[in-house]
């Protein structure tokens, strides 16, 4: 919970003490941490952590399988908190407001990718994410997520919820929920559309609700049967574990795979003119590869891949979300039980969305 001195800090422009649980090297597991966020600037906001989901990513990050990580490292951006302090600029929020932060915590705000809200392709190189990246706004000091009692965020980069929304169900939203809206906008996904899902994780879950919302039959890829049951009563049509099964062309499928796998098995399945979009990014040492010849000899279909969503994509990703009523399926847990997780994720025992209750910091 939020550190009383915290808002002294915050008043008097001083650096912000914050608790958290850290990783100090890519072996290691996660222990109790005390470290510092940066001073708050005009428009920044103080937000006091209520919940942080925990992402496949966090996981990834912390075991440096995609790139060398900073650490120690604290994970976490899928963040829901409350407002409690606001520069002397922001004007977006008040206190007490709810807030959500993602992947970013702020970019070079002049590039064009910026200012059509692509915030995460900064072409400038100055995307600061949430956590295990270097803050170019504040001196490149490394970055902390939201396995902790508070975050320093540009108000720009906060994210709105309203007052009655089911708090402890949004945090996944923030990422995996974005992560999966962005291409179904981006293919245009409509009423009658076949779409399939692969991989039927965090991800896949809302994947599937938000085709199903968009009007599209809906068919899930899966390693086995064990989450069959699960996708039939969310609203699946089938549940594949063999592609070799699958006599049907689809529209789009989206990928969520993050482990190794082959691209063209899923390429085949699509119709002319159909989309693969792809967001599962497993580590670089097992990632797959696209065979230039197959796909050559797969004219007339279209593979792409998706980076989470900008700022103003994420907004009317969540408002959607809560229209709807689509939200992740989740457990709540403690802090102290994220080795635990990290365990039951990394060897598929997860069901779907773990969700740190923050309360639980100082228990």
């Amino acid at each position: 919970m939020l550190l009383k001195e915290n808002l002294i800090q915050a008043k008097n422009g001083k650096k912000i003490d914050s608790i958290g649980y850290a990783i100090k090297h890519k072996d290691d597991t996660f222990k109790p941490f005390k470290f510092k966020r940066h001073a708050m600037g005009d428009n920044d906001i103080l937000i006091e952590i209520l919940y942080a989901g925990i992402c496949h990513s966090d996981i990834h990050s912390a075991r440096s399988e995609w790139k060398e990580g900073i650490y120690p490292m604290v994970p976490g951006h899928e963040i829901v908190g409350k407002v409690v302090s606001i520069g002397n600029k922001v004007s977006k929020f008040k206190i007490d407001d709810y807030v959500g932060v993602g992947c970013m915590i702020n970019s070079c705000g002049e590039c064009s990718a910026c200012k059509i809200s692509q915030e995460q392709f900064c072409e400038n190189g100055k995307v600061v994410f949430t956590y295990d990246c270097l803050d170019y706004f504040h001196d490149n000091i490394p970055t902390y997520g939201g396995y902790s009692n508070n975050i320093v965020v540009n108000e720009k980069f906060a994210i709105s919820i309203p007052k009655n929304a089911p708090l402890d169900k949004i945090a996944p939203l923030l990422c995996a929920g974005i992560t999966t809206y962005s291409p179904l906008k981006f293919s245009n996904i409509k009423k009658g559309d076949r779409v399939a899902v692969a991989g039927f994780g965090g991800l896949g879950v809302m994947a599937l609700k938000y085709a199903l919302v968009m009007g599209a039959e809906v068919s899930v890829f899966a390693r086995n049967n064990l989450k069959k049951e699960e996708a039939l009563r969310l609203g699946a049509k089938i549940l594949y574990t063999n592609l070799k099964e699958v006599k049907e062309k689809f529209d789009f499928i989206i990928s969520t795979i993050p482990t190794t796998y082959d691209v063209h098995s899923y390429i085949e399945l699509l119709k002319f003119g159909g989309e693969l979009a792809i967001v599962g990014l497993p580590p670089i040492k097992t990632s797959p590869k696209i065979d230039i010849t197959r796909l050559v000899l797969s004219a007339g279909k279209k593979v792409y891949g998706s980076l989470i969503g900008g700022i103003k994509e994420t907004q009317e990703m969540l408002d959607f979300s809560l229209k709807h009523k689509i939200y992740p399926e989740v457990e709540i847990i403690k802090i102290d039980e994220i080795n635990n997780v990290y365990d039951n994720l990394t060897n598929g025992k997860a069901k779907f969305r773990y969700v740190i209750d923050m309360n639980s910091l100082q228990e």
